[in-house]
């Protein structure tokens, strides 16, 4: 899982440089650019002129809104879960797939958050929907990776486990368990057990995004042939 590919490593680049430079701007500019690539659902309400960013930050927050956090615990935390799934993901797809699959990810999980809370003013921030997704996504191959070379091909060679299809993801065991647990974890946020970031934790993105990467994962993995010994090929 941990061997980075450079997508992953540019993501965490822009995490890291946003955050320095909320960090050296005056306060006041630090509130408007952070309001600017927030996601607020009262955007959506007829207040996008009135918030920094105006009607542009009203398409781009879908995705901006991954690029700044609460603090440095916040992306530190999601950028641990960034390389944990990311790497994986990224070897498996490459660059330009794995770029589009976080955006689509952060869009789905912004989308869900504003289903929950039309009109909303407060912000959500953080990357944690899109690597929800990203989690998602490797339930659709860390499973087959296990029962073939080991957990070991996540690192080493995550294209070469099989990508379930979605009918058997959804009755394997080993998936619905962590789909529960991660619900479980969500639940408890729910009724307050923890706190992250400026409104607390954003379990909408997290759902969405989670439900987004397990359920969409196979349009953006790379097709699959298999050569003459059976060895399946990544284009």
């Amino acid at each position: 899982m941990f061997n980075l590919q450079g997508a992953v490593l540019a993501l965490l680049g822009v995490m890291v440089a946003v955050q320095i430079i909320r960090m050296a701007i005056p306060e006041a500019a630090d509130s408007w650019l952070t309001l600017a690539l927030a996601f607020i659902p009262a955007r959506y309400s007829g207040y996008a002129p009135l918030l920094p960013g105006g009607e542009v930050a009203s398409v781009t927050s879908f995705v901006t809104h991954t690029l700044v956090h609460g603090d440095w615990v916040h992306l530190g935390f999601n950028a641990a879960w960034l390389v944990a799934f990311g790497g994986a993901v990224a070897n498996r797809i490459g660059t330009i797939r794995f770029l589009l699959f976080f955006c689509f990810c952060a869009i789905i999980g912004a989308a869900t958050f504003l289903v929950f809370n039309v009109g909303l003013l407060a912000p959500m921030v953080g990357a944690s929907g899109a690597i929800s997704g990203l989690m998602g996504a490797t339930m659709r191959f860390l499973f087959t990776a296990v029962d073939g070379k080991g957990l070991a091909a996540l690192r080493e060679d995550p294209r070469s486990a099989r990508l379930m299809p979605l009918s058997e993801t959804l009755r394997d065991k080993r998936v619905v368990l962590v789909t529960a647990v991660f619900l479980l974890a969500n639940i408890l946020a729910i009724l307050g057990l923890g706190s992250m970031g400026y409104s607390g934790i954003a379990w909408e993105a997290h759902i969405g995004g989670y439900f987004a990467g397990l359920l969409a994962f196979g349009f953006f993995d790379a097709p699959q042939t298999e050569d003459s010994s059976g060895e399946r090929i990544l284009h």
